[in-house]
């Protein structure tokens, strides 16, 4: 007998997957922007020790790990969604971002990563001068007299 494709099983199976096994993104969810001079990632990080928050900067790229770790007390669980574990996270930064100004704060769950940009990136004006021809004024020579 032939197994038929259900594309709507297959989804529904896919699905299932992805509620039951976290990525990393869906465990470090972010947001970034601009802001003036500045760029911002906002991270959710709730649950994680501030002591196990790592970032490095090799490269231009920037590395993010946070640990939650396990609850181990619990005798039941009836449902365990939250991921725990370390969790990492990769920023590829561009060549206008100042490597040496990074911010980081970690407030209420949420870490705030600033990233300046870099003098040499931020848009300026360029000034044009003018350097007006001179005119020389003085008598004008009859074409006759300028073939002798």
């Amino acid at each position: 007998m032939m197994n038929r494709f259900d594309p709507l099983r297959e989804m529904d199976r896919l699905m299932s997957e992805l509620r039951t096994a976290p990525t990393t993104a869906s465990a470090m969810p972010m947001d970034l922007y601009r802001s003036g001079d500045h760029f911002v990632a906002r991270v959710d990080l709730p649950g994680v020790d501030p002591g196990s928050i790592d970032i490095d900067v090799e490269d231009r790229t920037l590395t993010l790990r946070a640990e939650r770790r396990e609850q181990t007390d619990v005798e039941q669980w009836l449902s365990h969604e939250r991921p725990a574990g370390t969790f990492a996270r990769q920023l590829t930064l561009g060549y206008g971002v100042a490597l040496d100004r990074i911010e980081a704060d970690y407030t209420d769950g949420v870490l705030t990563l600033t990233f300046p940009v870099a003098e040499e990136a931020k848009p300026r004006k360029i000034n044009v001068t003018h350097r007006g021809q001179q005119s020389i004024e003085g008598e004008r020579v009859p074409e006759d007299a300028a073939a002798r």
